[in-house]
């Protein structure tokens, strides 16, 4: 996987948890948690001695799975990662020489950064994706788009303070790549080798990640004088909204001509419809490329599901900020 592949998973991924693991017997089962719940991707710190050998048993645990590096310090350190088969490292602070030797041996790094001369000195050594850290401690959501808005290449993964509480503030701006955070895996459960929690815990992160809710429900009509609009206005007390395609009456979509789906859809919103796709695509589910809506940003907004469910088709759109 190239460096802009790796990125763009790390982004489809959304959470990167972090881990300061003392017991290398642990990283074998807490690997294999993560990858159940979802997560495939951890940022192992050098905060412990056996940071080295944990992500060298993670990846033998789980092949696939994204290691990074974190807490590096030192030219040893960043050695020692790529050693162990990191393929990302994160430093707590931005040192010039660290991330040019980072560069040199061609291994993306995330240094941290929480000035806007940080943001600018990153700039200078050619990075255009950067650790906000600690992302609470100095400002949270809301710093970082005051400081990002004249740098507007630049992205974010913030790191520290971040939680399932704050979660969705921080990825519904499109300049966050991912989050980092210990709440799925603490480390009491690291310590026992509670991996079944751990499990249910990173599965509980992604669905939170996600937020897929069921907006509205589409109904194909045979012809426009087929909509029964008038009846759902009397039952529900809603208005007609016609649009060009169909008309809505609240969380009901009728179609004005046949649409997707043999009787019609189930539009389910999501804070994030290419990570929605992603995480899905894992499940199994296959997508309609030629369903797919683009906002002005390139963003995708809007897709439908091949897979039908008693005759209704299912789609994702982007929810509503």
């Amino acid at each position: 996987m190239n460096n802009t592949a790796l990125m763009k998973r790390i982004y489809e991924l959304g959470i990167v948890p972090v881990i300061a693991l003392d017991d290398v017997e642990a990283a074998s089962g807490l690997a294999k948690a993560l990858c159940k719940g979802g997560l495939a991707i951890a940022e192992v710190t050098y905060r412990t001695a056996c940071a080295h050998d944990a992500m060298i048993e993670m990846k033998k645990a789980c092949p696939d799975m994204i290691i990074g590096a974190g807490t590096v310090l030192t030219k040893e350190q960043v050695d020692s990662a790529i050693d162990a088969g990191a393929q990302f490292i994160v430093s707590p602070g931005l040192n010039p020489t660290i991330v040019s030797y980072c560069l040199e041996k061609n291994i993306p790094v995330l240094p941290g950064c929480a000035t806007p001369s940080d943001l600018e000195k990153a700039i200078e050594l050619g990075l255009s994706i950067v650790k906000f850290f600690p992302a609470e401690a100095n400002g949270g959501i809301k710093a970082i788009k005051a400081m990002s808005a004249p740098y507007k290449d630049l992205r974010f993964m913030p790191t520290g303070g971040v939680n399932e509480n704050n979660l969705s503030a921080y990825l519904s701006f499109d300049k966050i790549i991912a989050c980092g955070g210990t709440w799925m895996v603490p480390k009491e459960l690291i310590k026992t080798k509670d991996f079944d929690q751990i499990e249910h815990l990173t599965r509980t992160a992604v669905k939170k990640m996600l937020n897929l809710k069921l907006a509205h429900v589409g109904i194909n009509a045979e012809d426009q004088s087929d909509l029964c609009a008038d009846i759902l206005n009397k039952f529900s007390y809603e208005a007609s909204d016609d649009r060009e395609k169909s008309i809505f009456v609240g969380d009901v979509e009728l179609m004005k001509k046949p649409a997707y789906g043999k009787i019609g859809h189930l539009a389910y919103s999501t804070s994030n419809v290419e990570r929605a796709v992603f995480y899905l695509k894992q499940a199994g589910f296959t997508f309609d490329e030629n369903s797919v809506v683009y906002d002005a940003n390139g963003h995708l907004t809007f897709i439908y599901a091949n897979e039908e469910v008693h005759g209704f088709a299912l789609h994702l759109v982007k929810e509503k900020n």
